[in-house]
């Protein structure tokens, strides 16, 4: 709880937004944007004003800057306490092929303020808002703000149970780990307590009785924008509807929300995207989130760079980097890890009990659900991370516990296994389709998007590792040895049925890459001991202690594995050898593609690129290339 009470000390001392709608609130001044930079318009600029066919109840509620023009406003009707700034007329981008000069033209404002070189043209009603310097209004049906809204901060976001039970009460700049210890950590009261305190002190800043557009925002043929707070470089452009919201924007992170989008009650962050026609409601996006193509995302909170398409996703926790581009539901899940995929028509989503809609998931890192799925509730697929749900599989409720498996149909009926138990292969995705795997290690590096989160990229490490060797325990360890095993001989197998012969092969693949991921750490740390000069490097390496965490993990899988009764050269060499095993698996798991695709379809090898020519599979053999020469080096110098 101390962790999070400090993580949400340091957003009240740093958060620009609340900074921001700090700054607006200037009760002793005359104007918000201007402070007492202005004046009341003198007789011959209403006069001016009033042949240009504009109108108000009392001109002496309209306050100007002191450069105030009357050029550049015509033909609008202004009610209430209003203040202008200046507008000469430069020209404003809008789109590629638009760009309208500042000024104000045929539209109704309303206890507002429109900052420099603003552009208002044809807004039926402005009321309540700041709209600060060289934003864009046009074409727009209500831009309206309530006296006591929050910008859809301190919403109650029901995760995981759709019923509630693990709700997380949303603020602007939330990130997963704090959504995920909230909705998990629901026996710690004081935790909670000092959660939701924090969110009444945030909302309560956020409740300054006035709208915000910030700087340089295009609002564009839009219906209705009601109680927002509408970040820099913003922009929304045909959407339907935007009420409620916290927008976070800035001129290198813009937000857009376009497209026939409706967006409600929700937070989004820098980056995002909301367009063709997507739904985000009672909603977080964090950075670099997006929703679109009729995407439905409802009671859920987005880890960056996650994308939902079409699908919908409704009262879940999804982490970053997870793809969702098709027609398929995600419900009741937690997935704070993500790095995931959800396929077309997956149906992760039997939370229903006939009696409630209570029940959840734990989806796991790394998880791939395929096409037409169906996963029944509860499940929990944490402890088998990269693991594969395969296509068309009914899955039972379960908790599976072996890493980088595949669950697939049976390729047999076995006496004495239930015939809805499926089959499992663990260390499968190690074995077979490694591919997968590192291509989604750099993947998501180069995808990366977001500035503030940061992310584990490496799969094999600590916890992985860990898992995997739990795993490799329990199908070493077996009282007999059978054709079949299920949950009853091996714990972890989940409602799922293991053969012999993919027991061994799980314990060997497990085996392969414990040993590359200790191996790999061996050779980084000697490369650390020889940048500081460090000669004198032998076998007391393997028991000497150190201060670095990653290292002191993996000399301890070193020596557990026996790993130490090898010479550091033979390591090495060792390590060199399984870089190009891994290089040439990699490879041979996109040639498997190639030889079934040649098959099946005339003109294939003229369509795709061969393995050997695949971008992937050429990056991985120039790293086990790169990492020879650097053994080879490192060999002489150990000399």
């Amino acid at each position: 709880m101390e962790q999070l009470t400090m993580v949400l000390s340091r957003i009240f001392d740093s958060s620009e937004f609340l900074q921001s709608l700090e700054s607006a609130i200037r009760k002793k001044t005359k104007s918000r944007l201007f402070g007492n930079k202005v004046r009341v318009l003198t007789a011959r600029e209403i006069k001016k004003l009033k042949a240009q066919g504009n109108y108000s109840e009392d001109w002496k509620k309209i306050l100007v800057c002191n450069k105030f023009k009357t050029e550049h406003i015509s033909e609008n009707y202004f009610i209430g306490r209003c203040v202008l700034g200046l507008f000469d007329g430069r020209e404003i981008k809008i789109e590629s092929a638009m760009a309208l000069p500042s000024g104000i033209h045929k539209s109704t404002i309303i206890n507002s303020e429109v900052g420099d070189n603003c552009c208002v043209w044809n807004a039926k009603c402005i009321s309540n808002y700041i709209i600060k310097g060289m934003s864009v209004i046009n074409n727009v049906g209500s831009l309206v703000c309530s006296k006591n809204s929050s910008f859809g901060n301190g919403r109650e976001i029901s995760v995981g149970i759709e019923t509630g039970g693990r709700e997380v009460l949303s603020f602007a700049e939330i990130t997963i780990p704090i959504a995920q210890t909230v909705s998990t950590e629901r026996n710690n009261k004081a935790l909670i307590d000092n959660y939701a305190y924090f969110i009444k002190k945030y909302s309560a800043i956020c409740n300054i009785g006035v709208g915000i557009i910030e700087n340089d925002c295009i609002i564009h043929n839009t219906t209705k924008i009601e109680d927002c707070y509408i970040g820099k470089s913003t922009v929304i452009d045909g959407a339907v509807l935007v009420q409620n919201c916290t927008v976070l924007g800035s001129a290198d992170e813009p937000v857009e929300i376009s497209h026939g989008a409706y967006v409600k009650n929700s937070c989004i962050q820098w980056g995002c995207q909301i367009t063709s026609m997507a739904i985000v409601d009672e909603s977080v996006l964090t950075e670099y989130s997006h929703v679109e193509r009729h995407g439905k995302v409802t009671q859920s909170i987005l880890g960056p760079n996650t994308g939902v398409g079409e699908g919908e996703v409704t009262a879940s926790l999804v982490g970053p980097f997870v793809g969702f581009h098709h027609q398929a539901l995600l419900i009741a899940a937690m997935w704070p890890e993500g790095k995931g995929n959800v396929g077309y028509g997956a149906n992760i989503g039997s939370n229903h009990t006939s009696k409630a809609p209570d029940q959840e998931i734990w989806c796991g890192e790394g998880t791939f659900f395929g096409l037409g799925v169906n996963i029944k509730f509860p499940s929990d697929f944490t402890k088998a991370p990269y693991s594969i749900i395969a296509t068309a599989v009914n899955a039972l409720p379960q908790k599976v516990e072996f890493p980088f498996s595949l669950i697939n149909n049976p390729t047999r009926s076995v006496n004495g296994i239930p015939p809805a138990y499926n089959e499992i292969f663990p260390g499968w995705v190690l074995s077979d389709d490694l591919y997968a795997v590192k291509r989604n290690e750099g993947k998501y590096k180069k995808r990366n998007k977001a500035h503030r989160a940061a992310f584990e990229f490496d799969v094999f490490r600590p916890e992985i590792i860990d898992m995997m060797t739990t795993a490799r325990s329990r199908l070493a360890c077996i009282s007999q040895i059978k054709e079949f095993y299920t949950s009853k001989d091996i714990t972890g197998l989940g409602k799922n049925f293991l053969t012999e012969e993919s027991r061994i092969k799980g314990i060997a693949a497990y085996s392969a890459y414990i040993e590359y991921y200790a191996l790999c750490g061996l050779k980084q740390h000697i490369d650390e001991l020889i940048d500081i000069s460090e000669k004198d490097i032998g076998l007391t390496i393997y028991n000497t202690v150190t201060e670095n965490a990653l290292w002191e993990h993996q000399r301890k899988t070193l020596l557990e594995n026996g790993f130490d009764s090898l010479f550091i050269k033979d390591n090495l060499l060792r390590l060199a050898v399984m870089e190009q095993d891994i290089a040439r698996a990699v490879q041979k798991t996109k040639e498997k593609d190639d030889l079934r695709g040649a098959e099946i379809i005339a003109d294939y090898t003229f369509a795709h690129s061969a393995a050997a020519h695949d971008s992937f599979v050429k990056e991985t053999w120039e790293r086990a290339e790169k990492i020879k020469k650097e053994i080879e080096a490192l060999l002489v110098i150990l000399k």
